[in-house]
């Protein structure tokens, strides 16, 4: 049975194959080749991806509750952007992309460089590292959500151990600069304290991935530049500036982009750590104010609406960063 389905294949995939090269001797070139190979890519991407930002689009034309109201042009587009949750939402979402981002790419590589320089424990050191990534969110957010519990969380446990006072974490809408600094600072400026918490567990969830990527970027860098450099004089802050760093700016550009996309979609960790709770709204990104008005509340057309506000905003942060960034990337 096996051997049929192979020569099937094969006869499908040599039929397949002669099509082409038929077509690139009439001078069609590669372009057939690429089209096909890239459908079910396509597919995937305009079904799942380009059809549903459209169908919200058009949804987000219309009021009404639990269901497509009469049409009201672009009327929860505007009482978006005069809500002052919505303009809260977004601060939170950008509070958490700002914390997440740099951070996780600054610790990635550290922990990467050091992975890449070191050969004992290397195979070890790397699936530890990476094993938070292919973890569950939910599960891990359960743990983390122990860890943290005001009462009976182990942190707390040891705050009070060490002197220090114990805090309310995941139930703390207060400013984090606002309890560092004894009450100096205003208590809404800044991102509370539980979302910080949120912002921790994320460095810690999705620094695996980021990673495994740079140790791939860093084992492709000749080890000859870095003798080189070394045998010019140059010591290891002086090439991992001038010769590590540039050969690697395509990785993290690419990280750079893919993890501001992420933080901007981000649910998962926002969610579980809170119960599906907001804590005063303080833990409550864009993707949660969607989900709240288009589940909990119904409203259909305004929860749309900000999805395509949401979408907007991360098309025009991906062509900022390729605009700016991207023009310093050396591609050797």
């Amino acid at each position: 049975m096996l051997g049929l389905i192979a020569d099937a294949v094969d006869g499908v995939l040599a039929h397949l194959d002669n099509g082409l090269d038929r077509l690139r001797r009439r001078g069609r070139g590669d372009a057939p080749t690429a089209a096909l190979l890239l459908f079910p890519a396509l597919t995937i991407l305009v079904v799942f991806g380009m059809a549903p930002l459209v169908v919200s689009a058009y949804m987000s034309l219309y009021g009404g509750k639990h269901g497509m109201g009469p049409f009201v042009g672009l009327a929860n587009y505007v009482e978006a952007l005069q809500s002052p949750v919505f303009r809260r939402s977004f601060l939170v979402t950008v509070y958490y992309a700002v914390g997440t981002v740099p951070t996780t790419l600054l610790l990635s590589f550290l922990i990467a460089y050091g992975l890449h320089r070191i050969v004992r424990g290397r195979g070890l050191l790397r699936t530890l590292y990476f094993l938070p990534y292919v973890t569950s969110a939910v599960a891990a957010a359960m743990v983390w959500r122990a860890l943290f519990n005001p009462q009976t969380g182990i942190v707390n446990v040891l705050f009070v151990r060490i002197g220090l006072p114990a805090q309310q974490w995941l139930l703390e809408p207060r400013g984090v600069l606002h309890l560092i600094t004894g009450g100096w600072v205003p208590p809404e400026l800044g991102p509370s304290l539980a979302l910080c918490c949120i912002i921790l567990f994320d460095i810690w969830h999705g620094s695996g991935f980021m990673v495994v990527v740079f140790l791939a970027g860093l084992a492709a860098i000749p080890r000859e530049l870095e003798e080189a450099a070394r045998m010019d004089g140059a010591g290891g802050l002086r090439i991992v500036r001038h010769v590590v760093i540039p050969l690697l700016s395509p990785t993290i550009f690419f990280l750079g982009v893919v993890g501001a996309v992420r933080a901007f979609q981000a649910f998962n960790s926002f969610y579980a750590l809170t119960q599906g709770g907001r804590t005063l709204g303080t833990t409550e990104n864009l993707v949660l104010h969607i989900y709240s008005n288009f589940y909990e509340y119904g409203y259909w057309g305004y929860g749309a609406a900000v999805a395509v506000l949401l979408s907007s905003a991360i098309i025009a942060l991906t062509v900022i960063q390729w605009r700016i960034i991207g023009r310093r990337v050396h591609y050797s």
